[in-house]
């Protein structure tokens, strides 16, 4: 299990704290006016405002829907790759034999062969992992001030896709891999021609090469839907609209609720002179929490939009590709030591 940010109330408050004193800013200044300037006619009915949230609520919901469905169609490719990995390490290891050999290797080299498809598999994960943390123009959840203020980068940002695929391939691969753009693709490339090779040697058995191949093709497959999602950004006309949207519902609020308290506390004048007066001010605390809701509930959807960020709420591919690499190594046999660690967990949240 991969475990993500979980927010408490506090952490949540702390998260969104920004845009709560500015809320807060926004609701004084209204009250104040209203209060002291005695600007009883500056209001709006709530009919067009109730009209105005209801809408912004609904294309809220509609965009944290669309942002849940990318993250959790994220988090089903990178499981598929978690199997696929597997289940490759597994076939090599079973399927290079000599029975179908022309000229007989010795456990020695077969057992070179099997480690060079794993490793070269593992700079595939790489590769990958690295291309899906390149920053796009519309990525800008990483930029905000709160999630900043911990270190809670990816990995990948305090290294190179270079520097990582060395560790695991030839260097004559790695310099056919970074002439290309795509270095994934380049990958399983090689990796399909290093199976052909071993296939006419008979070190694979025609029928096994089958396999593998389809094994390879999968994860062109779960390559190419990870690309989809990291490439094609969910469409700005609902991103930015419901943003601005959101923005016009909660600057608005105001002139609809601040009248109404006021009115609430004229109706209790002969009762509760002092209250009536000083009723006013509290529809600040109100104002804050609507506008806190309508605000939170957007964020969150934008934060969701894009699952391969480097956000802490984003699906921890890093931590994934780490954990296929272990077991594939341990399943090689190599001890603990030569094994490098899972990837460090910094406030509670894995990427």
């Amino acid at each position: 299990m991969h475990i993500k940010k979980i927010y408490t109330a506090s952490e949540m408050a702390w998260w969104t704290r920004f845009e709560t004193f500015l809320f807060l800013g926004i609701i004084i200044a209204w009250v104040a006016v209203h209060y002291f300037l005695d600007l009883h006619w500056l209001k709006i009915p709530w009919t067009p405002l109730a009209l105005i949230g209801t809408a912004v609520a609904f294309v809220i919901g509609f965009q944290n829907n669309s942002a849940y469905g990318r993250i959790w169609e994220a988090r089903k490719i990178w499981g598929g790759i978690v199997n696929t990995s597997r289940t490759l390490g597994m076939f090599v290891q079973d399927m290079l034999t000599n029975e179908y050999a022309k000229t007989s290797l010795s456990v020695g080299e077969i057992q070179h062969e099997i480690k060079t498809i794993t490793y070269r598999h593992i700079a595939w994960m790489t590769a990958l992992r690295h291309a899906m943390r390149m920053p796009k123009p519309w990525e800008t959840t990483v930029s905000h001030r709160t999630n900043q203020e911990w270190d809670t980068k990816p990995p990948e940002l305090d290294s190179t896709v270079e520097k990582d695929m060395k560790l695991y391939i030839s260097d004559r691969d790695l310099e056919y891999v970074m002439s290309k753009n795509n270095k994934q693709t380049a990958l399983l490339y090689l990796q399909s021609h290093h199976l052909r090779k071993l296939k006419e040697q008979g070190i694979i058995w025609e029928f096994s090469f089958l396999e593998l191949e389809g094994i390879l093709q999968e994860l062109f497959t779960l390559q190419g839907k990870s690309e989809r999602i990291k490439n094609f950004p969910y469409p700005r006309q609902f991103a930015t609209l419901n943003h601005f949207f959101m923005w016009i519902f909660v600057l608005l609020l105001p002139l609809a609720l601040v009248p109404q308290f006021a009115e609430i506390g004229s109706s209790i004048a002969e009762k509760h002179p002092l209250i009536s007066d000083l009723f006013v001010w509290f529809s600040i605390p109100f104002y804050v929490v609507v506008a806190w809701v309508f605000h939170t509930m957007e964020r969150i959807g934008r934060t969701g939009e894009n699952p391969f960020e480097g956000t802490a709420n984003d699906v921890p591919i890093s931590t994934i590709a780490r954990g296929i690499e272990i077991d594939l190594r341990q399943n090689l046999g190599e001890s603990f030591e030569d094994i490098p660690k899972q990837f460090p967990v910094k406030h509670h949240t894995q990427f």
